[in-house]
């Protein structure tokens, strides 16, 4: 008979990942700088969010944006031409930014003399949630048309959250999609999962948003 070892697995494959995050985040701590991480599938709205949510805050917070794509450097432009430090970050191909290309990122766009640094992550719901970036606190976007089921399909991105932005609510009346179902299913996955409806395009609901990513900030800085 072939003999054969049984392997105890007793430390995680993202352990070494999940220690530099921790040492990426005790470095903006002793900067003041808070580092949200922001990820969500293509479509849903997250450079236009990002614009209003920055739109109401940059007279209050010194605010730079790490944009994250696997090509093109169009969501950085959009940013500096709303007077935005940014930088654009390529994957080479990956769905995901993890600690280490976090932290290369950060070095590069600069934090000493910054209170907030959104990290816009690759559109995509599944391997963003995976990685422990740095980030203070994870927000994710979801929007209308995508329906009101991904929190069964996609649970591991609404456990990693705080908060939780319903973008699109607009176009509620055009689609099959049950407010309350979605925010029963995000809290079943999460019950500590913060939920903002809005609407980017028009701004609605935008305050509550960008009001509780104030306080955190503030909470951080003074912590």
């Amino acid at each position: 008979m072939d003999q054969y070892k049984i392997i105890q697995v007793k430390e995680s494959v993202f352990a070494d990942n999940d220690r530099e995050a921790d040492r990426v985040r005790q470095q903006l701590k002793g900067q003041g700088t808070f580092l949200l991480n922001l990820m969500s599938s293509p479509g849903s709205g997250k450079t236009t969010t990002l614009l209003r949510t920055v739109e109401g805050l940059k007279d209050q917070l010194r605010i730079g944006v790490m944009e994250a794509d696997i090509d093109s450097d169009v969501d950085a432009a959009a940013m500096a031409g709303a007077g935005v430090r940014s930088i654009q970050l390529h994957t080479g191909g990956m769905c995901h930014l993890d600690a280490g290309m976090t932290e290369q990122g950060l070095q590069e766009l600069g934090t000493e003399d910054l209170d907030l640094v959104v990290l816009e992550n690759v559109g995509n719901l599944v391997c963003p949630a995976e990685f422990d970036t740095g980030a203070v606190k994870n927000a994710m976007i979801l929007s209308v048309p995508e329906g009101h089921d991904k929190p069964l399909k996609y649970p591991l991105i609404f456990t990693v959250c705080d908060a939780l932005i319903i973008n699109k609510i607009d176009v509620l009346p055009y689609f099959d999609f049950d407010m309350d179902k979605v925010v029963e299913y995000a809290h079943r996955r999460n019950p500590n999962l913060k939920i903002f409806p809005i609407s980017a395009k028009s701004g609605l609901g935008v305050d509550a948003w960008r009001q509780w990513l104030l306080e955190e900030t503030r909470a951080w800085k003074e912590s």
